[in-house]
């Protein structure tokens, strides 16, 4: 398998409001970055399409090392909620349906796909592909406000 190193970040101005994602894919010495957003969105939403975006641009089954600053993504699926939310009927443990359905359950198809490794990590705390991750969503969160 190949070994691709990704990096993700979200933004969004007002939650919700205009948002932005990016995707940073590292592998054997070449750079894919990946960007988008919506016009209405919030902040965890922007999160998961940023995770959703790298590991949909891999072509093959990969060993991916996930790098986010977003605790809600990677927590969720490292404590295993998500797989808590899914058995039971997308509902969370106090009854209330889990959000962003969709997306999960669109991260769940691909993360079994890829061997995938969770990497947390500081926002704004001077990792450069973390930094520049959050410069494109930024990016993007206010190109789509413009909309």
């Amino acid at each position: 398998m190949k070994k691709v190193t990704v990096y993700t970040d979200g933004a969004c101005s007002g939650n919700p409001g205009s948002g932005g994602y990016a995707a940073i894919l590292l592998y054997n010495g070449k750079t894919k970055e990946i960007c988008g957003g919506e016009s209405e969105t919030t902040n965890n939403r922007m999160e998961l399409c940023a995770v959703i975006s790298g590991l949909e641009a891999l072509k093959e089954p990969c060993e991916v090392e996930l790098h986010s600053d977003s605790k809600y993504v990677l927590d969720s699926i490292t404590k295993g909620w998500v797989y808590s939310w899914q058995k039971n009927g997308w509902k969370k443990a106090d009854k209330k349906p889990a959000l962003n359905r969709d997306l999960w359950e669109k991260l769940l198809r691909l993360i079994e796909i890829h061997k995938v490794t969770y990497v947390w990590v500081k926002g704004h705390a001077g990792n450069t592909y973390n930094e520049k991750c959050d410069r494109l969503a930024v990016e993007q969160s206010i190109k789509h406000k413009e909309c």
